[in-house]
């Protein structure tokens, strides 16, 4: 292998990501060294770091992922970059995502009770019928569509407005807020501001008054800290108090009306942990399915049989989508710090060493999945990464996939055939594995 710090680079650069994912250099340091030292040389909004420790294999990121008390998501957050100040970490640390038991176990069972079976169901129904009128709007139009924002990106924020309570007419003011978060490194996404106060409620026109603008370079502020997304956290505010005074049969409503006095028990959930609970939702709670499913639609249009044979075999769409959220595993990294003096893959880690745990790698491990780069929906996939493992692991898993299937489900039910229009545009960014445009024609 070439200079190992040079290979290495290559994985840090966001820009190396529009291109695609470097398998082949992911799978040659898995197979050698299992954990790799990645430096983190000055990129434009984002300082120079200390470095961290890259982990590539399923077994091991399995483990680090379990186990909080040696590798913690709350000392440093969970993202590569580093908070700028003491105040944005400490902002950061009242997320529920960077948190670590037991604060993190208040707040996940407070928000697990809410999505009681009936609350579920209703929104299993509402789901099948948003895919249903998405597909309906695809194909009462031209034939010709970006399906990465007319087809994909609508239905994480349709759902979402009903997870969270959103009135639907405030819904891309979701779109604007994940894009500015997870596409901080994407000229394109960074200053997003596609959404029209005008056509919004009174809450999202209070709340986009106060939307920052960019610099003299066009840069936003970090999205990261609450200076950088006022306007959501305006608009969170406004609306946990409505949830509160007036309670409706939504996710979000019902956590409001919780109380929790048990162990590490602090009464209601606080506007304040609403507003984060919110942000969480908002942002991750749309990236995974909105790059998921066109990550899914890539893999088809690529291997035409596969789409042939779920067409014929709609019962095999379950099972696909396992495949498809391995094949493109739309989180490719998350952050860990250790806590004590430890040891991975043989290699010594530090106690304060960042420990950046890689799904893309190991979702392509070959000691869990046999030829993984294939996209195979014959293969069980269910040990795959994508909503993570342990005690963080994604709480909207099941909601993802039942998204997922049902759209999918439309797609290829309603049309004789969808066949690449154009080549994918992919998201600059060594977060997330993103499609910002995907041109594919469709067949009545």
């Amino acid at each position: 292998m070439a200079d190992l710090a040079a290979v290495t680079a290559q994985l840090h650069d966001p820009s190396t990501y529009v291109d695609d994912v470097p398998y082949a250099v992911l799978a040659d340091l898995r197979r050698e060294h299992g954990i790799v030292w990645v430096g983190e040389p000055e990129q434009a909004g984002w300082p120079e770091g200390p470095g961290y420790w890259l982990v590539l294999r399923h077994a091991d990121v399995s483990r680090v992922l379990r186990d909080p008390r040696t590798y913690s998501s709350h000392l440093g957050g969970t993202q590569i970059r580093d908070p700028a100040t003491p105040a944005d970490l400490a902002y950061v640390r009242r997320m529920m995502l960077n948190m670590d038991p037991p604060e993190h176990s208040r707040i996940r069972r407070m928000l697990a009770r809410s999505f009681t079976p009936r609350a579920v169901a209703a929104l299993e129904d509402q789901f099948a019928g948003h895919a249903r009128r998405i597909v309906d709007r695809m194909l009462a139009g031209p034939r010709e569509v970006d399906a990465a924002r007319d087809v994909a990106a609508d239905l994480p924020l349709l759902t979402l407005a009903d997870v969270l309570g959103v009135p639907q007419q405030d819904r891309g003011l979701l779109y604007d807020w994940s894009n500015r978060v997870i596409g901080w490194q994407d000229p394109d996404y960074a200053i997003s501001a596609t959404f029209d106060p005008e056509r919004g409620t009174d809450i999202a026109r209070s709340a986009i008054a106060l939307r920052p603008a960019p610099d003299r370079q066009g840069r936003m502020p970090d999205p990261r800290t609450r200076a950088g997304m006022p306007d959501l956290y305006a608009y969170a505010a406004s609306l946990g108090e409505r949830k509160r005074e007036l309670p409706e049969g939504d996710v979000m409503s019902i956590l409001m009306a919780q109380r929790d006095d048990g162990a590490g028990g602090d009464g209601h959930v606080s506007i304040e942990e609403f507003e984060n609970l919110f942000w969480l939702f908002a942002v991750a709670g749309n990236e995974t399915l909105r790059n998921g499913i066109p990550g899914g639609l890539v893999a088809l249009l690529g291997h035409p049989e596969t789409q042939r044979r779920l067409r014929a075999e709609p019962d095999g769409i379950p099972a696909a989508v396992e495949e498809m959220l391995r094949w493109w595993t739309p989180v490719m990294v998350f952050r860990r710090t250790a806590t004590r003096d430890t040891e991975i893959a043989g290699q010594r880690v530090a106690a304060g060493d960042k420990v950046v745990v890689s799904f893309a790698s190991a979702n392509r491990d070959e000691d869990v999945f046999d030829r993984p780069d294939d996209f195979d929906v014959d293969r069980d996939a269910r040990a795959h990464l994508a909503f993570g493992h342990g005690p963080h692991f994604c709480l909207g898993a099941h909601l993802a996939r039942v998204q997922m299937r049902a759209l999918f489900t439309e797609l290829l039910g309603r049309t004789s055939w969808i066949e690449p229009a154009g080549e994918p545009v992919r998201l600059r960014s060594n977060f997330q594995r993103g499609v910002k445009r995907l041109p594919v024609r469709w067949t009545p």
